[in-house]
């Protein structure tokens, strides 16, 4: 039996009734299996015996002995306060909600205690502990590791630990192993049903991390197993590795350029195309990251350029669809590809939701003919409405604000077309593993000639007025500067922690009038019509604006190299993956640049050293790896539709050593078993069929 094929209900536990189902649902516990692959949080091991005199360093389990008892309290409110000594010292137990306890513990008597302790009113107190009598014949608290669970309202530890208990006794000793005989050998990793067991009740703690790492391995195994099976399904068989040459629009392009393309552009042109040559039968699914700056939109330009060219194809050449998350993202690419492109022949179009009905139905007709070579657009780009006549190519610019279903309908206009995604948030080693796994990832890591390191500045709050006056003093050289705020607007119903916040509306107006007064500033964000976003951010891209207030929606924007200060106020309250954008929106040219990141004057010193990761590297893989720590997977790179979450023990950032290993080990077994047949390979096969631990579709 596999473990998540037991469906039993919970009922089906002595002693969980129709009372207790709802209350184990808010803990995602529907069924037995639930219960059993619900793992502790933390062990507390109540084998080794410690004193009342660690109780700084550890948790105190000892035998004492009742001394003297005392009340703290009045009437109803009345609690007992038990003293106790050890052979190392003594302490006061006190008793909160316990008034039992104070004819249990009779003075004189022997216990065992269990508890966390502290200082306090010139004592060792504690009202968190456990105790019993050692008259008991036998104890499920005293003498084991006990599992320490996440819980929810109307459910304790005491009775998750019984009836997680009651769940093994019934079902453990029938689990199958889920992973292939030779990695369990290999690995010397536990039997499924003696890791179940002991990862909630563990004879030694030794017991305990070989079943941990049994689970974990079993996860992330699983992961990439998935993780393969897609990217087999999409690369097919291999193919020839010799690089093709340019394709005649290509070096068209490349011959028109006023520069030469990094090392770092060269090399994902050239794993591209490799992938564009594949057979018809498979498409090219490839991660392009970089930084800010560096490149990746020529690089997607000239991937377009492939899939046009119709020298390189009998049937004529393809269509690229071009998607960015906003109107002025996808319309500084349409203008710079008509820039680029058109004069080498190919027609470009821009189509986002605002394109009026009449102009919008003259452009979906020449799109469906085939007459348009590349659509540029926000998601108005996979419509129903909208019809490509042979959609090759799709790229997808900052894939992170795009979530799976948006980049499967955009997939869905094509005939298995080719797919490249951008990001300029780099993604981790450990979520290219995971995430993108079933991808290629190729990565600039160089910028173009001249560009020089912004330089990072971190300033309190009640500092501020000395970054005005940098700022001022380059603004009055002709240069421009970006003010970033968290908030667009302060409502009347902000918490009081929120109203400490300067906002992007309020603060426009005060450094229009007050700190900046002689330099023209405007204000941008999320809630303006489009059209008045798309002329402000114009005029700053031309001059006529000094100072551009603005949200995060400057995150992704158009290039302004004249632009090289960026000032983000509140920066505590930004992921640092979000702050490393930021910043490379400044440094565009060929000026010094500076970014001040102004933090609160209270700002605890974990909220500064995380500050300081900003301020001490320029490397976005660096931020990005630190940012993934700090705030989990889940909210990095749009990975909430990604499988990530149902990990149960595994942790990908903690594992990594593991997921690498587990990956290794499930492609090779898919590049040697395909179809899993082979003996000690039927049980993949299995889990995936009867029990699959992920959703393949949301992976």
């Amino acid at each position: 039996m596999l473990l998540r094929s037991i469906t039993a209900p919970l009922t089906a536990i002595r002693g969980i009734g129709p009372v207790l189902v709802p209350k184990f649902a808010r803990l995602g516990i529907q069924n037995t299996a639930d219960l059993l692959c619900h793992y502790p949080r933390d062990w507390e091991d109540r084998t080794v015996i410690a004193p009342i005199s660690e109780f700084q360093r550890k948790q105190v389990c000892t035998e004492v002995s009742v001394i003297a008892r005392d009340w703290i309290g009045f009437g109803r409110t009345r609690t007992p306060k038990i003293y106790v000594e050890d052979e190392s010292g003594r302490a006061a137990l006190l008793c909160f909600n316990r008034p039992w306890l104070d004819k249990q513990l009779v003075q004189g008597g022997r216990f065992r205690l269990w508890g966390r302790f502290y200082y306090k009113y010139g004592e060792i107190q504690s009202s968190s502990f456990e105790i019993e009598s050692l008259a008991a014949a036998q104890s499920a608290n005293f003498g084991n590791i006990l599992p320490v669970y996440p819980l929810s309202a109307g459910l304790n530890q005491t009775m998750l630990r019984r009836f997680t208990s009651y769940a093994i006794e019934q079902y453990a000793a029938q689990l199958e192993d889920e992973l292939p005989p030779e990695i369990i050998e290999r690995d010397k990793l536990l039997p499924k049903a003696a890791a179940i067991r002991a990862i909630h009740f563990p004879a030694t703690e030794a017991e305990r991390e070989c079943a941990k790492k049994t689970l974990i391995y079993e996860e992330l195994f699983y992961l990439e197993v998935m993780v393969g099976k897609r990217a087999s399904e999409r690369k097919g068989l291999a193919v020839d590795n010799t690089p093709p040459l340019p394709s005649p629009l290509q070096q068209r392009l490349l011959e028109r350029l006023p520069f030469s393309l990094t090392p770092g552009q060269q090399e994902a042109i050239a794993e591209i195309n490799a992938d564009m040559a594949c057979s018809s039968n498979h498409s090219m699914a490839r991660l392009l990251q970089g930084d800010v700056g560096s490149g990746k939109t020529l690089v997607s330009f000239l991937a377009a350029l492939r899939a046009a060219d119709d020298a390189l194809h009998k049937n004529g050449g393809g269509q690229t669809a071009l998607m960015a998350p906003t109107e002025l993202l996808a319309r500084q690419h349409a203008e710079n590809a008509a820039r680029l492109l058109e004069p080498l022949g190919l027609r470009i179009a821009y189509l986002t939701g605002n394109i009026k009905a009449a102009g919008r139905k003259d452009l979906l007709r020449h799109l469906a003919a085939g007459e348009i070579d590349i659509a540029v657009g926000t998601h108005a780009l996979f419509s129903k409405d909208v019809s490509y006549k042979n959609l090759r190519l799709v790229v997808v610019d900052e894939q992170h604000r795009f979530g799976v279903t948006q980049r499967s309908l955009i997939m869905a206009k094509g005939n298995n077309p080719h797919l490249l995604m951008m990001s300029a948030t780099p993604i981790p080693r450990t979520l290219a593993l995971t995430v993108f796994g079933d991808m290629e990832v190729s990565v600039i890591r160089d910028m173009p000639p001249g560009r020089k390191p912004v330089k990072t500045h971190l300033a309190k709050e009640s500092s501020e007025a000395r970054v005005y006056d940098f700022v001022r003093k380059k603004l009055e050289t002709g240069c421009q500067a970006y003010f970033v705020y968290p908030l667009i607007e302060n409502s009347d119903e902000a918490n009081l922690k929120d109203a400490a916040i300067k906002d992007a509306v309020s603060m426009a107006e005060r450094l229009a009038k007050k700190v900046f007064p002689r330099f023209s500033v405007a204000l941008i964000h999320s809630k303006l019509d489009d059209e008045e976003k798309r002329q402000t951010m114009e005029c700053f891209r031309s001059g006529e604006i000094s100072v551009l207030v603005a949200t995060s929606v400057v995150e992704v924007g158009v290039d302004v190299p004249n632009a090289n200060c960026m000032v983000i106020e509140h920066a505590e309250r930004f992921g640092l993956s979000a702050l490393h954008q930021l910043r490379g929106r400044v440094g565009r040219g060929q000026n010094q640049a500076y970014c001040f990141l102004v933090y609160s004057d209270d700002l605890t010193e974990d909220g500064k050293a995380r500050l300081k990761v900003m301020l001490e590297n320029t490397d976005g893989f660096i931020i990005a790896e630190e940012d993934l720590k700090l705030r989990g997977p889940g909210q990095i790179a749009g990975t909430e539709q990604s499988g990530y979450l149902n990990l149960g023990i595994a942790n990908p950032i903690r594992d990594i050593e593991t997921l690498a290993r587990a990956r290794t080990d499930a492609f090779f077994i898919l590049k040697n078993d395909p179809d899993l047949v082979l003996d000690g390979h039927h049980i993949i096969a299995r889990v995936l069929k009867e029990a699959p631990l992920f959703d393949e579709v949301a992976l």
